[in-house]
């Protein structure tokens, strides 16, 4: 990804030679690629010992979602304590 973006902006620089308007896409590009474009953040953790900066978004988002997950489930058993051993007897036979 980072290659076709200096690629992109090395053209668009090129370019700028006629047209001024080209290097301001460019800097816009590489402003954006700065800001959203890359997966993790390029900030040290807050914290020194903590690893949780260091955790790829798409892991995050996971955790994110399966710990959602867990509370609804529990929020479920618990309002509806019945049914929700009703539904763990059928899923032992």
């Amino acid at each position: 990804m980072g290659t076709i973006v200096m690629a992109g902006t090395a053209v668009l620089v090129v370019l700028g030679f006629g047209n001024h308007i080209y290097w301001l896409a460019a800097v816009a590009v590489l402003f954006l690629y700065m800001q959203y474009g890359r997966g993790t953040s390029a900030t040290p953790s807050k914290g020194g010992g903590s690893s949780s900066g260091t955790l790829p978004s798409d892991y995050r988002s996971y955790r994110d979602r399966r710990d959602k997950q867990a509370k609804w489930e529990r929020r479920y058993r618990r309002e509806r304590p019945f049914e929700s051993r009703r539904q763990e007897r059928e899923k032992s036979k």
